[in-house]
């Protein structure tokens, strides 16, 4: 066993515990998520010098259990469960439970130790918590919405109408907040005033980016792409050539730019207009041309904040397949 290995621990998280696994030294605990819990898992850690913790997102029950780790000085990464998961069984694990789960997080750890480990922003976090809280609140608008369009007149509607008034009320406030948060942090702001200037993005969509992309600029365009999601794999094999479909990536944020790069390929945008055009005129389907167009936005965005510059409307030519 490297010593890399030895210095590594899986932890699966649950609402009210995790189980903690150091897979070199055969050992396996369950912590309360209470600070009791938190004192007792960090001894077990420095008792073996183990300088790494590897735990799937879990829902936000994670980010306490990391908050504490990173401030003693632990490395922590956040893997997508659906990894492990396929991890173990393309290892022929079927078996299923928590201390399982945490014996496969840290035997994945091992495994592909090479990845790094996210830098911690606690002002991006925050951000990213505003972002998201007010997508929650826009997407229940829209369902109360769309039933209120079939609510018989009456009280029923009446109590839609109060709660649609209070939604909007809630989400002009966290609109708010966020405008704040990126004004009052230097980097946020210099990155808004860039991809701000592109046609058909505003406010919102830029903290969506910075909040949920804070590698755009700092990565290759295959990777900025795949990290929204919006990169084609192929699907081939021997004479077969399957249809190339996106996978993966970081959903809410691009759900988050769908609508904005909608109307910025229809409307606003007179580069990715005419790219959604020329797609369609060709015959792709709508949607297959949008998410294209997401990507090409992508990649022009990475360029931009990599230079620190603004839009210009004959952007340097950027090669999408």
């Amino acid at each position: 066993m490297t010593q890399i290995a030895n210095g590594v621990a899986g932890i699966d998280v649950a609402k009210d515990k995790v189980d903690g696994c150091i897979r070199s030294l055969g050992l396996r605990q369950t912590f309360p998520s209470t600070p009791h819990g938190h004192r007792q898992l960090l001894t077990l850690l420095r008792k073996h010098k183990v300088n790494k913790a590897v735990m799937e997102a879990s829902g936000g029950y994670e980010r306490e259990w990391a908050k504490v780790l990173r401030q003693a000085g632990i490395e922590v990464r956040i893997v997508d469960p659906k990894r492990v998961r396929n991890f173990a069984l393309s290892a022929g694990r079927l078996a299923k439970n928590d201390t399982i789960d945490a014996e496969m997080i840290a035997w994945f750890a091992e495994t592909f130790n090479d990845a790094p480990s996210q830098t911690y922003d606690a002002a991006r976090e925050e951000l990213a918590g505003l972002v998201k809280a007010r997508k929650n609140l826009m997407d229940l608008k829209t369902r109360l919405q769309n039933q209120n369009e079939h609510v018989v007149p009456g009280l029923a509607q009446k109590a839609h109408s109060q709660v649609l008034k209070t939604l909007a009320a809630q989400i002009a406030k966290l609109e708010a907040a966020i405008s704040a948060k990126v004004k009052a942090t230097p980097e946020f702001a210099e990155r808004a005033e860039i991809i701000e200037t592109v046609p058909g993005l505003a406010g919102t969509t830029s903290a969506i980016l910075i909040a949920g992309a804070p590698e755009l600029g700092k990565v290759s365009d295959e990777i900025a792409a795949a990290l929204i999601g919006v990169a084609p794999y192929d699907d081939d094999s021997g004479k077969r050539r399957g249809e190339r479909h996106i996978k993966g990536g970081r959903r809410w944020v691009r759900n988050g730019l769908f609508l904005p790069c909608l109307g910025a390929a229809t409307q606003h945008n007179p580069v990715l207009k005419a790219y959604y055009e020329r797609l369609t005129a060709k015959g792709k389907e709508p949607k297959v041309a949008l998410i294209a167009c997401m990507r090409k936005l992508i990649i022009i965005l990475n360029t931009m904040i990599a230079r620190g510059e603004k839009w210009n409307p004959k952007p340097p030519r950027v090669a999408v397949s």
